[in-house]
């Protein structure tokens, strides 16, 4: 059994969900997890035997206090086994954009994951407010059909089977290298 953290960066608390979801599926596989919103953790604590980092995309790049918790600790993410979870709508539809969110994350935080799972977030239109939502709303409509407009309703796109798998293969090899 591996102390892990769970640690994430969220705006609208879709990002944080996903990782409570993660948290629950190495708790499952037999692990002791602690979830950590980044902007309540500035270090991996020392009991910690693995690390898994979530962020969200926001106009492009990842959430700036989850790549300067990577940034803080470059050398205990390099020690553990780690990996990232990159939450974006790009994958809805632009898996390379999705891609290059990512290699822009590792170049800016200077941390290269042990793995890294992109993560479809969701259009929470009921949580934005008006700007946002009209903003989001024809951000949705420029991808021509793959994202909902309907601004009446939240729609998340996570594939939470593919998730609970990314955490179930995280586990698995965390066992295997003990």
């Amino acid at each position: 059994m591996t102390q892990i953290l769970v640690a994430y960066g969220t705006t609208e608390g879709h990002t944080g969900t996903i990782a409570e979801f993660v948290a629950d599926v190495l708790r499952e596989q037999g692990h002791e997890v602690t979830v950590a919103d980044v902007k309540a953790t500035d270090t991996v604590p020392d009991g910690c035997g693995a690390v898994v980092l979530g962020g969200s995309v926001h106009v492009g790049k990842h959430d700036p206090q989850v790549v300067d918790f990577a940034a803080r600790n470059l050398e205990a993410l390099a020690e553990r086994p780690s990996a990232f979870l990159s939450v974006s709508l790009a994958l809805v539809g632009d898996t390379a954009e999705a891609e290059k969110y990512v290699r822009d994350f590792e170049a800016d935080s200077g941390w290269t994951p042990d793995r890294v799972s992109l993560v479809a977030g969701a259009l929470l239109y009921t949580q934005y407010g008006f700007a946002k939502r009209q903003l989001m709303r024809t951000i949705a409509a420029s991808k021509r059909g793959v994202l909902s407009t309907d601004t009446s309703q939240d729609t998340v796109y996570t594939d939470w089977e593919a998730l609970r798998r990314f955490g179930e293969d995280f586990a698995a090899e965390l066992a295997a290298s003990h």
